[in-house]
Formats: structure tokens, C-alpha cells, sequence
């Protein structure tokens, strides 16, 4: 069964999308990125971009996330704030060889990576 086939249930349906989202978000490649929507798309719930980043916020402290490799869908870093230090989002990126300039990754339709194509 694949990540797109686990349905949430019960009380539990937010806990349980927001596992589901970490569970797409650890399979981001290093030195990609992807969006809120796109992981929301890939998950069956299109329209809960908003959704994914309150996963996202909420994954602070876990290192098995790579929280910092999700943006927007113009590839701004909107989640930086949630981040401990001004630049460590960019910081981060930046170590994988991703270029940030201004909150904005460059070359973003490049280094893209869409669930919904990858998985």
C-alpha cells in the first residue's frame, strides 16, 4: 500500500495526515525541494497546502524531517521563521548546493521534485 492509499480515520485524521506528510517529506532528495501543495496533491488532499505547512511548523525538533526542503509554490522560503536562527532554512538549503537569493530559491522548476512524478 502506498503513502496515496493510507486514509485517515476517526479523530485521529490530523495526526494521522500529518505523519503522512513527514512520511513524503523524508523522501524529498537532498538538494531538492518541493511544495505544501505538492505534498497535499500527492496525499489526495489538494486543496490542504495550508495543512501540510502547520505539518511542517509542527515538526519542529525532528530530525528525521527535512522540514527546510518544503516551500511555497513559487519556491519562497515561507517557513523560515519556524526555524531556530534568522537564515537556518536558507542555511541549510544552501549546504545541499541549493541557491537561495532573497527567500527565493533559484532555479527552482529545476531542482523541483513532484511527488506525484517520483513516487
Amino acid at each position: 500500500m502506498g503513502l496515496k492509499d493510507k486514509k485517515n480515520t476517526g479523530s485521529e485524521s490530523g495526526t494521522n495526515f500529518f505523519e503522512r506528510v513527514y512520511e513524503v517529506a523524508k523522501l524529498i532528495p537532498y538538494g531538492r525541494v518541493t511544495s505544501y501543495g505538492s505534498i497535499a496533491k500527492y496525499l489526495g488532499a489538494a486543496r490542504s497546502a495550508r495543512m501540510v505547512g502547520w505539518a511542517m511548523n509542527a515538526c519542529n525538533g525532528r530530525d528525521d524531517v527535512p522540514a527546510h526542503r518544503v516551500v511555497n509554490r513559487k519556491g519562497i522560503l515561507t517557513g523560515k521563521h519556524h526555524f531556530q536562527g534568522t537564515n537556518l532554512m536558507q542555511q541549510l538549503l544552501e549546504n545541499e548546493g541549493v541557491v537561495v537569493i532573497e527567500n527565493q530559491i533559484q532555479d527552482f522548476d529545476i531542482i523541483f521534485w513532484d511527488p506525484m512524478q517520483e513516487l
